[in-house]
């Protein structure tokens, strides 16, 4: 079959190009850049450790105002929830009967000083007469008894007439101590009952400044408090919507009995509240110093992770290689955590770049964080 000279020629030279192309080497994969990856240094410092226990608020000092007497509710004198002084008036009882029976007990009381100035009198004339013997002894003794009859009626009178003063004064009911008022729990008519222990109360008020917050620790945790007794144990404790620990107080009462179904102890923390920002039955988080301050190397807590149950770090060597470091770990402070073993003031550990950072790779120090400002350095 004749061919083209010119299509033959054409034919070569692409089979010539497609041998010279099958014949040269591939071309090299592209190297990958080392990942880039911040590190921080590990720092000492003086920490604090605190043992934190979940608490309550409460009073204290809680009182129920009740009735001493019995009758109709005339008026009432302060707003509900409203903060009280002690000796403020509260409710006021229709004292008119008692008004009543104090002035039958007053004219009680005066009749009988009167009777006993009488039998003072006859006794007077009785003495004189027995010196004379003009009156017998039986009369005698007869006008003497009369006298120290008297005198016990003139001192029944005089209790009647107090407790009378008592009752009448009982229809003002003032507000024994300083503290935030309920409600009221009876309106102005009602008949007001009084003189049990099942007396229903009018309000109830709650003190509010100094507060408790009482908590329940372990005996391990008493055991070292109680060997520092010598010194004031301070508290501290936040709201459940609070940061920090922001109330500072002290410890002032540890309970006299461990209880032994759950090896625990109810300890109580005094707090100034003159802001009213902690309030009987509030839900706190309580803590207390667990020792002394002391010395720890801490590194930020993002740096540390776990691998089965094993805390470690990723550290970069002197040739910028990856390394996996186990370590132990203390308490968390802020954002730093105490390393108690597995790293020294020398070790370079990633604290940004973790993703990306493998041990074994090399990586790229860079001074700032790829992924934001560096940690802060703990407070001293």
């Amino acid at each position: 079959m004749n061919m083209n000279p010119q299509v033959h020629h054409s034919l070569l030279t692409a089979a010539l190009l497609a041998g010279l192309v099958s014949c040269s080497k591939p071309a090299p994969p592209m190297a990958m850049p080392s990942p880039k990856v911040s590190v921080a240094l590990p720092q000492t410092g003086s920490v604090q450790d605190w043992d934190e226990y979940p608490g309550h608020i409460e009073a204290v000092e809680i009182v129920e105002v009740k009735a001493r007497v019995p009758g109709y509710l005339d008026s009432i004198h302060f707003q509900d929830g409203a903060e009280v002084k002690a000796g403020d008036l509260l409710f006021v009882i229709d004292p008119r009967p008692y008004r009543a029976e104090l002035d039958r007990a007053q004219a009680g009381r005066k009749r009988a000083e009167t009777r006993l100035e009488l039998a003072k009198n006859d006794f007077q004339r009785a003495a004189t007469l027995h010196a004379t013997r003009a009156i017998s002894e039986e009369e005698f003794d007869t006008r003497n008894k009369a006298v120290r009859e008297a005198e016990s009626d003139v001192a029944s009178a005089r209790a009647a007439e107090e407790v009378a003063q008592l009752n009448l004064g009982y229809t003002r009911i003032s507000a024994p101590i300083n503290g935030r008022i309920g409600r009221r729990l009876v309106t102005v008519g009602n008949l007001i009952q009084a003189g049990g222990v099942t007396t229903p109360a009018l309000a109830t008020i709650v003190s509010m400044d100094p507060i408790y917050c009482s908590f329940d620790a372990d005996e391990p945790a008493f055991l070292r408090y109680r060997a520092n007794r010598q010194h004031e144990l301070p508290c501290e404790l936040a709201l459940v919507n609070e940061q920090g620990h922001p109330h500072k107080g002290r410890v002032d009462f540890f309970d006299n009995q461990i209880n032994p179904a759950t090896g625990t102890i109810r300890m109580r923390g005094a707090f100034t509240n003159s802001d009213r920002a902690l309030m009987p039955g509030m839900f706190a988080k309580a803590r207390v110093p667990a020792g002394p301050p002391a010395e720890a190397l801490l590194v930020p807590a993002i740096a540390v992770t776990s691998d089965q149950g094993q805390k470690l770090v990723l550290v970069v060597n002197k040739y910028d290689m990856v390394e996996a470091r186990p370590i132990q770990v203390g308490r968390q402070h802020g954002a730093m955590v105490a390393v108690t073993e597995g790293l020294t003031t020398q070790d370079r550990v990633i604290v940004t770049g973790l993703v990306m950072a493998r041990p074994g790779i090399k990586v790229e120090i860079v001074t700032a964080p790829p992924n934001g400002p560096a940690p802060a350095a703990p407070a001293k």
